[in-house]
């Protein structure tokens, strides 16, 4: 049988071809898991985001940030696994929006350490609040221990033995 002609494609049609696609080898692999969930949400985190004007990457750096203040950019590069000339061009971008600042390290003055301002740190509790909502959303389908568990498993993938990747 010759397959059908795009004009006389019906989604309607019951028949064999129309049958959901066999999935059982990828549904058993990790990464396509992950990945499908990821496209699930990613859009929903940028729309979300669009409204400060935050590409995932930049709030990410916010929210380390935030939570790590004074932090140099070599720490800051590792944890985030982006290049140190790609962070500065990042890093850049967050300065002239005024939310981000270098300063010297009091330890040692040669180096610099980077922190919120505060325009930088009102946004990041705004955008933080936003991304734990839509998350909770995304993942309406779990209970809280279950979305704690799949949070858990997932770090165990990137995080071996428990280890901090900012370190």
């Amino acid at each position: 049988m010759l397959p059908k002609k795009p004009a006389d494609f019906d989604p309607d049609d019951e028949s064999p071809e129309s049958a959901p696609l066999d999935q059982q080898v990828l549904l058993s692999l990790v990464g396509y898991n992950c990945r499908r969930a990821y496209i699930t949400i990613m859009p929903l985190f940028e729309k979300r985001m669009a409204k400060f004007e935050l590409r995932p990457v930049d709030f990410t750096v916010l929210s380390l940030l935030k939570a790590n203040p004074n932090i140099n950019q070599k720490r800051l590069s590792k944890a985030i696994n982006v290049s140190p000339p790609n962070l500065a061009t990042l890093l850049d971008r967050l300065e002239q929006r005024g939310l981000v600042m270098r300063q010297r390290n009091p330890q040692d003055r040669r180096s610099q350490v980077l922190a919120l301002t505060t325009a930088g740190m009102r946004m990041c509790v705004k955008a933080e609040k936003t991304a734990s909502e839509l998350e909770l959303k995304a993942t309406e389908a779990l209970n809280e221990s279950e979305r704690a568990q799949l949070i858990g498993l997932l770090q165990k993938i990137f995080m071996p033995d428990g280890d901090d990747p900012a370190r």
